[in-house]
């Protein structure tokens, strides 16, 4: 072995050099300069999730708020009108039917942020009975493509603003009971996966089958306004 140069191990790996002292600052440098690469990695993936998370919130706004409302639909006026307070229904697998009046609002970036209600009634094998709901909470909203006819009045809202969609919001019933109210409004151009209508559930019921909107007849339609 040449005079001077001795092995010393470093993570069970055998080095030689002039000196430990040497080795042993430039295995600091090494590791050093890991640890600043990782930092640095970190850094720049911090920094992409905000711009990711600021370009959402400039997008839709992190107030952006969106209405539903069940709707009922004139169509005997000229033109045809379309305002709150509507009636859907939606049926059970034994035929059972829970019939539902409603509007509310939410925030997209906020799943508390939520307001509304309204009645609800059913009747059937499942029984009848009768009370009020109260939304808890948003699960997922979705816009989905579609616009309004332009000749219809809307009562509501902006024009500009009603959309077509689908919420799944929590609900909590009168009677203690809880569930899911789900809101499908399909408008013109809107595809054909997307039904008109309303379901929910009502603890361990599940009226899943929604009663679809008949051309002429106001009811079981709805409509999103999201701003």
């Amino acid at each position: 072995m040449p005079y001077g140069l001795a092995p010393i191990t470093v993570s069970s790996r055998p080095f030689f050099s002039v000196g430990s002292d040497k080795l042993y600052l430039g295995f600091i440098t090494l590791e050093d300069t890991c640890m600043n690469i990782t930092r640095r990695w970190v850094s720049g993936i911090a920094i992409v999730l905000l711009m990711l998370v600021a370009s959402v919130s400039v997008v839709f706004g992190q107030d952006a708020r969106g209405r539903w409302d069940i709707v009922s639909v004139d169509f005997a006026a000229s033109p045809v009108t379309v305002s709150a307070g509507g009636v859907a229904a939606a049926l059970a697998n034994d035929g059972s039917i829970i019939k539902l009046t409603g509007s509310g609002t939410f925030t997209a970036f906020d799943p508390t942020d939520v307001t509304g209600g309204g009645t609800w009634e059913t009747s059937g094998p499942v029984g009848t009975a009768r009370g009020t709901y109260a939304v808890t909470e948003l699960v997922q909203f979705e816009e989905a493509p579609g616009t309004p006819n332009p000749a219809n009045i809307d009562n509501i809202g902006d024009p500009a603003d009603a959309h077509a969609g689908l919420v799944v919001l929590r609900i909590a019933y009168s009677d203690g009971s809880r569930g899911i109210l789900v809101v499908s409004c399909g408008l013109t151009g809107t595809p054909n996966t997307v039904f008109e209508g309303v379901t929910a559930s009502k603890d361990f019921v599940d009226f899943w089958q929604r009663v679809p909107a008949v051309p002429g007849i106001a009811t079981n339609r709805t409509l999103f306004h999201v701003q």
